[in-house]
């Protein structure tokens, strides 16, 4: 089984040695999420948020951290705001072939 003490708590710091230890290629998502009984969403969560992170560093004016998180939800919202508009214009598209069979 793992040897390694189970990790109660993921601080910033813990999960920022994880994503630099799979970024140098010393583990994988797999493997880190096998010994620390995490799913692989999870840790790919942890290295995009890096990968957010560390783009909005080497900008020229970097977003504060309230500025990065309302942008990306404002962005969310509007994909949203896309989804729910196809979905209602497929449900019309529908109603209208089933009546169109219908006459």
């Amino acid at each position: 089984m793992n040897n390694e003490p189970t990790v109660k708590r993921w601080t910033a710091k813990r999960k920022s040695a994880v994503v630099m230890d799979i970024f140098k290629g010393k583990t994988t998502v797999a493997e880190v999420a096998r010994q620390h009984d995490l799913t692989v969403s999870e840790v790919e969560g942890w290295i995009d948020e890096a990968q957010r992170s560390m783009e909005n560093g080497f900008k020229a004016r970097p977003k504060d951290i309230r500025e990065q998180y309302e942008s990306e939800l404002r962005e969310t919202k509007e994909a949203l705001g896309e989804a729910h508009l196809q979905i209602y214009a497929l449900k019309k598209f529908r109603r209208l072939l089933d009546e169109d069979e219908s006459s």
